[in-house]
């Protein structure tokens, strides 16, 4: 019974100065301190009864180690005592090489840092006319719509872009409301999506055997293709995906409208338009917005993909596209690449999902205010903006990259180029060239277009 007392008492003392780990309880301070190399140094020194002196850095260097500064100071070092010593030529040499290396570097670092004050100071300088522009918008504009709207400074100042802010607000007012939609006649097709999503998941089975007409294509529009579209708009965001902030609100105004305009159904493309207006209106105007839009005679032609109507569109955009860039329209006649082949892409989702969203946006600013002249107008402006690339490019890459433009593409570079482009032929404006396309489309005349022919 008292076995291990005993030997606990007795090795305690042993245990207590012992140096090192103990198994249990605290560990015991060291009897030796760890002393400095200084002292160590003091004590051989003492013990020896020798001075010890270091060797020189350069001999040490030499010798012991060779740690250059950098790859490009290599060149500036000696080399190592097993190996023939350099030449005073070849030293001189490596010194001036090392000297334009050090040049060029800082020529470098001076362009970097110039570059970047500029960029700052037009981010700078962006920052206060957005800010100057809203105080403009928010006091004197928007308060008397009616009587401003149509002003030059107010068409000048669209141009130039509308401030986040206000952007909303004034695609709101400047689409309209033609519809007379209320909020709470979106509630109640909203609630009516519900209802249907709710009743064709319960019983998606009993209706794919009893109705197989209709109802599978509503079900299908309402259903899978939105979810399917919903998952695809805008991935990066990642805001508009399963889970995220704006999944359920992009579905909702979706899902309203198909239920609002069964005729128009729900068409690949639209999630792109409801996004951008979710991204900038509330839940009910963006509805509001949607579905106004989308009403508006060209969205409605391709929405509903007339085509005969859409050949109409296309025909006056070859218009003006043979009349402002003529040797790329030449270029892509040669290769039969007609319009559709990229127009429809960007037509369809209001270049939102072609164009970098802040530049989509502005694009959007101006259609709000010039209405569907714009959107081709906007087409011709990147033609020209990459028209010396597609001259140099065969029928296959010109489709892919038109598909697929650029992601470094500037609002400033573009803007610049849809200034350039003249919406004019032989004195007449689009509203003209469309209406004359119309006209001679009900006599039967059908030889003043080429994409009319084809």
């Amino acid at each position: 019974r008292n076995f291990f007392t005993k030997r606990t008492k007795e090795l305690k003392p042993a245990v207590q100065s012992a140096p090192g780990w103990k198994l249990f309880g605290k560990v015991p301070p060291r009897e030796n301190l760890p002393k400095d190399s200084k002292i160590i140094q003091q004590e051989y020194e003492a013990r020896t009864g020798r001075m010890y002196k270091p060797p020189p850095s350069s001999a040490r260097r030499k010798i012991i180690e060779f740690e250059p500064l950098s790859t490009t100071a290599l060149i500036l070092e000696d080399r190592p005592a097993n190996l023939p010593a350099k030449s005073v030529e070849e030293a001189l040499r490596h010194r001036q090489e090392y000297d334009e290396m050090v040049a060029e570097a800082k020529k470098r670092e001076i362009k970097e840092a110039h570059k970047r004050k500029k960029i700052m100071r037009e981010r700078f300088k962006q920052e206060e006319n957005i800010a100057s522009a809203m105080v403009i918008w928010v006091n004197e504009i928007l308060p008397n719509w009616e009587g401003m709207r149509a002003t030059r400074r107010v068409r000048e100042l669209w141009w130039q872009g509308l401030p986040p802010s206000v952007r909303g607000k004034v695609w709101s007012l400047a689409v309209g409301n033609e519809l007379n939609i209320t909020p709470e006649l979106y509630e109640i097709f909203l609630s009516r999506a519900k209802e249907r999503w709710k009743s064709f998941s319960e019983t998606s089975s009993e209706n794919e055997l009893e109705d197989p007409g209709a109802s599978v294509a509503d079900r299908e529009a309402s259903l899978e293709l939105i979810k399917l579209d919903i998952s695809r708009t805008f991935p990066s965001l990642y805001i508009f995906q399963k889970g995220g902030p704006y999944h359920d609100l992009l579905h909702s105004v979706l899902g309203a409208y198909t239920c609002y305009r069964p005729d128009v159904g729900y068409v690949q493309g639209m999630s792109f338009i409801a996004a951008v207006l979710i991204l900038n209106l509330e839940e009910a105007d963006a509805f509001i917005a949607f579905a106004n839009l989308l009403n508006k005679p060209c969205q409605l032609a391709f929405f509903r993909v007339d085509h005969s109507m859409m050949l109409k569109y296309f025909a006056a955009f070859e218009v003006f596209f043979e009349e402002n860039l003529p040797k790329l329209f030449l270029h892509f006649k040669s290769y039969s690449l007609t319009p559709d082949i990229y127009l429809i892409d960007w037509i369809f989702t209001l270049y939102s999902k072609s164009l970098p969203l802040d530049l989509a946006c502005r694009v959007w600013d101006v259609f709000c205010r010039d209405g569907e002249e714009f959107l081709f107008r906007t087409g011709l402006g990147i033609l020209r903006l990459y028209e010396d690339i597609l001259l140099q490019m065969d029928f296959i890459h010109i489709a892919q990259f038109l598909t697929k433009l650029p992601e470094d593409i500037t609002s400033e570079k573009l803007f610049s180029c849809i200034a350039a482009i003249q919406m004019q032929n032989s004195n007449k404006k689009w509203a003209q060239v469309f209406a004359s396309l119309m006209k001679d489309n009900k006599e039967g005349d059908k030889n003043h277009s080429p994409a009319l022919k084809s």
